[in-house]
């Protein structure tokens, strides 16, 4: 018979998964630990073979039809030659035992039912057994949860199994990746107070600035397109920052769908989020990926080796404090138009941000030289988005001045909240139209005809 752990029921019209406890189907977890051992086994025997069984299977814990359907049909052909087809499914839910095994062994247990609808869902979280679904960039609570922690934990087990990967008392989280840029972190008791996931999907589409501007998306409009391409041929370097979700990835994106293919992109990121290559397969682009924990593949090392592949721009994912010395020299030294993010809550923060990480180097610098430095050269363009009635919006396009001996912003563009429109308080100052007739005379010509100049 079917039992249910005695909890009070969820207020928040939350699904309770109906399982029956372990030990009371040793046949079938029998069963699970047979087929797991089969899969773990059918790695392969070179390491190019292993790695791509382990996408596959990454892949199919993830949900993907046919990976998904590859998989359960190993998990029926193993039934089969061990004569277990006998055994009846212990939960009601899965139509066959194959399903049922592929839930324990690969799958996602309640998980799964999200995971048939992946239209539009772009992130799931799991903090203990509550589940949450981002759409839109925002996080609700899901109809779903998890009966037990210990099914959390077991998921976890599964992932890191056919990862090469650990989560154990002394190692309490988890990394796993796939090659088209979804991850899952996981953190175990001891690190975080309750298990966690979180499933971050690659629903990013091949976007330029044009799209953004589109009904579907509202990120911009007409007018911000124009001045950004300016930026872009102007060759102002950028740095981009907002919440998580807000599509800083996406704006990158699209400004660099923008530029000439010719011209050479260096990109550095912890995890392969932009994944240019693979959406830009005739652009001349370097991607490095690199770990915070490997000294001899770090950030800092992949800028040395980046500044002498002749990179026309660079662009850093996010600049964190180890690297922020070395990405201050490379816009300081001809590496013009380049980008990156930073984690501020206001434009006006980003210089003395990135200014501190420069100092715990323990140089000896004067700390009101960098920033005004780091003004002028590094952050010349500031780009602020934010989540608007569900959509992702540009918020502000800032110019930074350095002027008696504070960073300051000339806001050219800024989205207004009672209005729901952009508006344009200031035009560009004499600095960036020097700039602007330098390697642009014509965009120059342009922002003077919108009002953003004074005259060229």
């Amino acid at each position: 018979m079917l039992r249910r752990e005695e909890a009070k029921q969820p207020t928040s019209g939350a699904i309770e998964t109906w399982t029956q406890p372990e030990d009371e189907h040793p046949d079938f977890q029998r069963c699970v630990e047979d087929i797991r051992g089969v899969l773990v086994a059918s790695r392969g025997r070179t390491e190019e073979e292993r790695q791509q069984y382990s996408e596959s299977l990454n892949r199919a814990v993830l949900g993907f039809e046919e990976e998904r359907v590859r998989f359960i049909a190993i998990i029926n052909d193993q039934l089969a030659k061990r004569r277990m087809n006998h055994i009846v499914p212990p939960n009601r839910r899965y139509a066959t035992l194959a399903e049922a095994v592929f839930a324990e062994v690969i799958g996602m247990n309640v998980l799964e039912l999200l995971l048939k609808d992946r239209e539009g869902l772009e992130e799931i979280q799991v903090v203990g057994r509550d589940i949450f679904e981002v759409r839109g960039g925002q996080a609700i609570p899901s109809l779903h949860k998890f009966q037990h922690v210990k099914e959390v934990e077991r998921i976890q087990q599964n992932l890191v199994l056919f990862n090469n990967e650990v989560i154990n008392p002394r190692k309490r989280w988890a990394e796993v990746s796939l090659k088209d840029g979804s991850r899952v972190t996981l953190t175990g008791f001891g690190f975080t107070a309750e298990p966690t996931m979180t499933i971050r999907f690659y629903t990013m589409k091949y976007f330029n600035l044009h799209t953004l501007c589109h009904s579907d998306y509202e990120t911009m409009d007409d007018k911000i397109r124009t001045v950004l391409l300016c930026l872009l041929r102007c060759c102002f370097n950028m740095v981009v920052i907002g919440p998580t979700n807000s599509g800083k990835t996406n704006l990158i994106k699209a400004m660099i769908a923008e530029l000439p293919d010719h011209e050479r992109i260096v990109t550095i990121e912890t995890r392969h989020e932009l994944m240019l290559k693979r959406d830009f397969p005739n652009k001349n682009i370097i991607e490095y990926e690199v770990s915070e924990d490997d000294s001899v593949h770090s950030g800092n090392q992949a800028f040395k080796l980046a500044l002498r592949q002749s990179p026309k721009r660079i662009c850093h994912a996010e600049i964190r404090d180890d690297d922020a010395n070395v990405y201050v020299r490379a816009c300081t030294r001809g590496h013009e138009g380049s980008v990156t993010s930073v984690h501020v809550n206001e434009l006006e923060d980003a210089p003395d941000a990135i200014a501190d990480m420069c100092m715990l180097d323990g140089r000896g610098m004067s700390p009101a030289r960098l920033t005004k430095r780091i003004t002028e050269y590094v952050t010349q363009i500031g780009i602020e988005m934010g989540l608007i009635d569900g959509k992702r919006k540009l918020l502000r396009i800032g110019e930074y001045v350095y002027e008696n001996g504070e960073v300051k912003v000339r806001d050219i563009v800024r989205f207004d909240f009672a209005s729901r429109a952009w508006t344009y308080p200031q035009p560009f100052s004499s600095r960036a139209v020097k700039r602007m007739m330098k390697y642009g005379p014509e965009d120059c010509g342009v922002m003077e005809k919108m009002g953003l100049t004074e005259r060229c």
